[in-house]
Parts: structure tokens; sequence; C-alpha cells
């Protein structure tokens, strides 16, 4: 299976209304994320799929790993999804907007 991915500039590009899940832990979503993402850390990923009811949804983490292995289950499970190449290392490296 092949999981479509999107750089941060083309994320960003796309503004704030799509579907943005941030798979991270509590202690790193607390400490900044995307300002329109919606946190399910990736180990609830499975009891919160409908979270993933975008059309497609796009999927981040700090560097991309998590990130990709949420896209791959909920991919697996029927849902368009796409994975932020870089994660939020590479959003707060161009400058884009972080909240805390």
């Amino acid at each position: 299976m092949t999981i479509e991915e999107i750089s941060v500039a083309d994320l960003a590009a796309l503004g704030r209304d799509i579907t943005l899940i941030d798979v991270r832990e509590d202690d790193e979503w607390a400490d900044g994320r995307v300002p329109y993402a919606c946190h399910v850390v990736l180990g609830t990923v499975p009891d919160h799929l409908d979270q993933f009811d975008g059309s497609p949804t796009y999927v981040i983490c700090k560097a991309g790993g998590r990130s990709m292995k949420a896209c791959e289950f909920a991919a697996a499970h029927g849902h368009d999804v796409v994975n932020v190449a870089g994660g939020m290392m590479a959003w707060a490296d161009a400058g884009h907007a972080v909240e805390s």
C-alpha cells in the first residue's frame, strides 16, 4: 500500500478548511501544534477512526514516522489519508504558525 505524502508548504497552502490529525503524545502536543489540528495519540488511532473523516485526512507527527503508521492503519480501514512529510519539525522550521 502506498501512502501519499504532502510537504508542509503544500499543507499550509491548503488553508484551515481541512482535517489535520496530530498523532504525537500529549506532552508533544502541549509543547506546540498546528493551530487547526485535532489530537489523536498514535496508540489510540484504532479507537478514533471516526476522526479520520476528511477527504482526505492529513496526518502529522514530529518527523513523519508515526504519522505514516497512523496513515497505513487508517488506509487499511478504508480512509483517504495523506502523511505530512517532515512533520512538526519541518512545519516549525518553515516558520508556519505553532500554537501551544
